[in-house]
């Protein structure tokens, strides 16, 4: 018998002053026995650090062909596809030619090689930003996971300040191919 997804509900106090943007963010997210708190927090991050009305939760793991989120048209095209992970070169290149912008958010334990290997094939995207955060960031953002999520983040001059309870969290939003 399979495990069930383990379901979160998300608020977040948006203060984007990069973008001007100021929002209060509800979403309920599932997170798939397969996928890592560490990752469920990456698409947390993306999804304030690339909100627009129409950014959307996918099925993400469970469908292999869509990203962790993304927005669409009136006409149904993917303006924005928004990637969570290590991903292959070629899927985020074959991604690249569908949407008309794509970011990826990379991190996991094999960054490093990852970097090594999938980056410079990622270069001469000109649709494509790919970003990453610090893991001791993301590490302590889990150490505070909850299933009833409630942050307050504020993002300026490409650093991004998270408040949890009483705990204030930084770090800098690192560009690595692109810009958001």
């Amino acid at each position: 018998m399979a495990l069930p997804s383990t379901i979160y509900r998300v608020t977040i106090q948006l203060s984007d002053i990069d973008r001007g943007v100021y929002e209060t963010l509800q979403a309920t997210v599932a997170r798939h026995p397969s996928e890592t708190e560490e990752r469920l927090v990456a698409r947390l991050l993306a999804y304030t650090l690339f909100y627009e009305e129409q950014l959307l939760f996918t099925k993400g793991v469970s469908a292999g062909d869509e990203p962790d989120l993304w927005a669409k048209g009136a006409d149904g095209r993917v303006l924005l596809w928004v990637e969570v992970g290590l991903p292959e070169a070629e899927r985020v290149i074959k991604a690249s030619r569908h949407a008309a912008r794509v970011i990826l958010i990379a991190g996991g334990k094999a960054l490093s090689s990852w970097e090594q290997q999938q980056l410079p094939k990622l270069e001469g995207v000109p649709n494509l930003a790919v970003i990453s955060f610090d893991p001791a960031f993301i590490n302590s953002l889990v150490t505070k996971l909850d299933r009833s999520i409630q942050w307050s983040i504020t993002i300026t001059d490409g650093n991004l300040y998270l408040n949890v309870g009483n705990e204030t969290y930084e770090t800098i939003i690192q560009e690595r191919v692109g810009s958001r």
